[in-house]
């Protein structure tokens, strides 16, 4: 049987009622809201904000970039780590907290990128942007004199996933070799087709309607939806060994699990973790469930420290 997390739960009916008031009253979607929305509910209940010895900011031609690195005098492997935000919201800034709670858990250097975002940057920019700073990422860290393994990792939540999974995609045969892909419940068909975005697309967090708002800004010169999935690009031998992390009441659940199956069946290392009773973006409800959100640092840093190593579901 399914049943949410009891500590979210009781959350859930706070916020489905206010999201209710809200409809009520005829509030629309716009970028302001949605930002400042994202901002303020991950400034809320994210309120540990562990110290990094190094934090630095940094720009990749046109791109801003920040540098987390849990231990400057040892060299570490680099995770380039990309934002949800449903590529409309999210910031350097808002997902600080959750950058250096990675760098601590997986003692990597992590690298996040302020790709822009939709409406004013439409598809393709975040993409090119994130290429933009892979093929010049070495480099631009030797210039910072960064203690760092050219090894490279990739991430992202939500968006961010989607990101993620589309860059592999794209650089998986050219000079950029990235080892390792960690995604947090990702969004990888934009065509909205699998059963949990009508099971889940209500009443748990992440709302449909929102979904198909934020594709929209993103889209804007009618490409083809099916075609810039990620779900759907081909994926050759050389692609990164993958971590693939969805929770039971999150809308974009079985696009994750698809995307899991499909890799498994051309022969790529990837791995499941499944989180059965949370919502999408739990990360950034930090003060809500703290130990799952514990829990889930320590899966990730297990899986990029890790040569090969299986990760079961948590039930």
């Amino acid at each position: 049987m399914r049943k949410v997390d009891d500590s979210l739960a009781v959350w859930l009916q706070a916020f489905n009622h206010e999201l209710a008031a809200t409809m009520i009253a005829g509030v629309e979607f716009s970028t302001i809201n949605v930002r400042a929305g994202l901002a303020t509910i991950t400034r809320t209940y994210i309120t540990e904000i562990p110290h990094i010895d190094m934090v630095v900011d940094d720009i990749i031609e046109h791109v801003p970039i920040r540098v987390y690195h849990p231990q400057p005098q040892v060299a570490l492997p680099v995770l380039v780590y990309l934002h949800g935000g449903g590529h409309v919201a999210g910031s350097l800034d808002v997902y600080d907290p959750i950058c250096r709670k990675l760098a601590l858990a997986c003692q990597y250097i992590i690298v996040a990128i302020d790709y822009r975002l939709a409406p004013e940057y439409p598809y393709p920019a975040a993409i090119n942007d994130v290429r933009l700073c892979l093929q010049h990422l070495f480099s631009r860290l030797n210039n910072m004199a960064v203690n760092y393994i050219p090894y490279l990792a990739i991430g992202g939540d939500s968006a961010g996933g989607a990101l993620a999974a589309t860059v592999c995609a794209i650089v998986q045969n050219d000079e950029v070799h990235i080892s390792k892909q960690v995604l947090i419940y990702p969004s990888l068909d934009y065509t909205l087709s699998s059963p949990s975005v009508m099971m889940n697309g209500n009443d748990y967090f992440l709302q449909i309607n929102k979904v198909r708002w934020y594709f929209d800004q993103y889209f804007q010169n009618n490409q083809n939806r099916y075609s810039a999935s990620p779900l759907w690009l081909p994926v050759c031998a050389n692609f990164p060994e993958t971590l693939v992390i969805t929770t039971e009441f999150c809308p974009l659940r079985d696009e994750g699990i698809t995307y899991y199956n499909k890799l498994r069946q051309q022969g790529i290392e990837a791995q499941h973790y499944h989180v059965s009773d949370m919502v999408h973006a739990f990360l950034n409800l930090e003060n809500v469930v703290p130990q799952h959100c514990r829990q889930l640092y320590t899966v990730m840093g297990q899986f990029l420290t890790a040569e090969r190593g299986m990760i079961k579901s948590r039930k």
